[in-house]
């Protein structure tokens, strides 16, 4: 289980997904005037739920070995939730005045990352299986 590298992935991914709950993602100045309000998952109801989802999602998917077809469609749905996180960020975003994006922003990067690699790993494992199985 651990020694397939799309194991390592996935444990990035949750890790990741779940940083962005408390590291700011953007910090700026609201409509109302307070400076230096950073936006963040855990007070956002909405983006906490997504990314607790993505999060445990990549923790499952570990733990899906046996099935890799399902395994690779949990990381493609993974991806398209993360797309949909992001979105919503951007949403979030427009409603402050000015205001730059944080460095740990790229959290979010990385669980894209991270799920395209280990869906990359499940396809060559299965294409190593196939593979091997075409020559018995």
């Amino acid at each position: 289980m651990l020694q397939r590298i799309q194991s390592i992935w996935l444990l990035l991914a949750s890790v990741c997904a779940f940083l962005t709950l408390k590291l700011p993602t953007y910090s700026g100045t609201t409509p109302e005037g307070i400076p230096s309000s950073a936006l963040m998952g855990m007070p956002n109801f909405l983006l906490t739920v997504v990314t607790v989802i993505i999060g445990v999602l990549a923790l499952i998917t570990i733990f899906l070995y046996g099935n890799r077809k399902l395994q690779f469609r949990l990381c493609l749905l993974g991806i398209m939730l993360e797309l949909i996180l992001i979105f919503l960020y951007f949403t979030e975003i427009k409603k402050y005045s000015e205001g730059t994006l944080a460095l740990t922003s790229i959290f979010h990067i990385g669980v894209l990352l991270f799920y395209v690699l280990a869906a990359k790993g499940i396809t060559s494992d299965d294409k190593i299986i196939r593979d091997s199985e075409r020559l018995r």
